[in-house]
């Protein structure tokens, strides 16, 4: 599948890991790299210390018009400008899954301003959700950013507006990994 990701920590890598904080309830084991991979992990080499699985789908609480909005100022990943990456898998709360869409989406975008908020920060941020629940991984979510290291103030202002919003109350679970990609 094309669109199926595992993300592994290990002592190999892309990615070397600079910090690796819990927020929310279970951490993750320490790891010095990551390696991100366009696959499942059951074609993943041995060796890892963890593997998180994701994969990318249609965005689901967006209407047309934000869709638009986006990807008119959304860069790609794999800029060579982008050496700064962060990984933030993210659980919800029963609550949370316990509405429907509709309501979903009302907490997302219409009390939280969820992608007014991102787009606030494109282009310099490029961002890929990667949908974890379906698959049964212990995140609902894998939430990956590209960006120039000289972006990393403007991300971490991302990162706490949206952290500050309505929608993040139902986040039982999180683990924000800064990375970075050497020469």
């Amino acid at each position: 599948m094309k669109n199926h990701f595992s993300f592994v920590g290990s002592d190999k890598g892309s990615w070397r890991v600079t910090s690796n904080r819990t927020l929310r309830g279970d951490g993750l084991a320490p790891v010095q790299r990551i390696e991100v991979i366009n696959s499942p992990a059951a074609e993943v080499i041995e060796g890892g210390s963890w593997v998180l699985q994701g994969f990318t789908s249609n965005i689901r609480y967006a209407i047309r018009d934000e869709l638009t909005r986006l990807k008119a100022v959304q860069e790609g990943l794999n800029r060579p400008a982008a050496r700064s990456a962060a990984l933030i898998p993210i659980r919800k709360n029963a609550e949370w899954w316990a509405m429907t869409q509709e309501e979903r989406r009302a907490v997302f975008e219409e009390k939280s301003h969820h992608t007014a908020i991102g787009l606030k920060f494109l282009p310099a941020i490029a961002r890929q959700l990667h949908h974890a629940r379906d698959l049964g991984e212990p995140f609902d979510f894998l939430t990956w950013f590209e960006f120039a290291p000289e972006h990393t103030a403007l991300f971490d202002q991302l990162l706490a507006q949206l952290r500050a919003t309505r929608e993040w109350q139902y986040v039982d679970r999180e683990v924000d990994i800064r990375l970075a990609r050497d020469a």
